[in-house]
């Protein structure tokens, strides 16, 4: 089984984290990050470094291993839809979100981003308040 979780660097993606690891420890599963960002955005190495800390402190007793994947986002392609070709593509059995990012714009942004990924994944997702 392969869980893909999706950050953005905000609390809400650090609870998303901690439930993707839970998960997929529970059931041994890989897990996979992503950070989709447009090509304009720098934060990506410091969000998945946070993620990186996020889990290591879930629990010294999972064993789950972590596969970073860096997206950079064309600037008509919209944020779900990315996520959506994504799992398609590498096949994920299960989709981890934040609800709310950590601003204003990122709020706009992730959540309408988890809205279109819950109404059009064909896995289950869960989203993480």
């Amino acid at each position: 089984m392969d869980v893909l979780v999706a950050v953005d660097g905000s609390e809400n993606c650090e609870r998303a984290i901690r439930a993707a690891a839970e998960f997929s420890d529970r059931y041994d599963a890989a897990l996979h990050v992503v950070h989709v960002s447009d090509s304009e955005t720098t934060a990506t190495e410091r969000v998945i470094a946070h993620a990186e800390r996020v889990l290591a402190a879930v629990d010294s007793d999972a064993d789950v291993e972590l596969d970073v994947i860096e997206m950079t986002l064309p600037t008509d392609r919209e944020v779900a839809k990315e996520l959506l070709d994504l799992v398609e593509h590498e096949g994920f059995d299960h989709v981890f979100m934040g609800h709310h990012g950590a601003g204003v714009v990122e709020r706009a942004i992730l959540g309408s981003a988890a809205e279109g990924v819950v109404r059009n994944a064909t896995v289950p997702v869960t989203v993480v308040p």
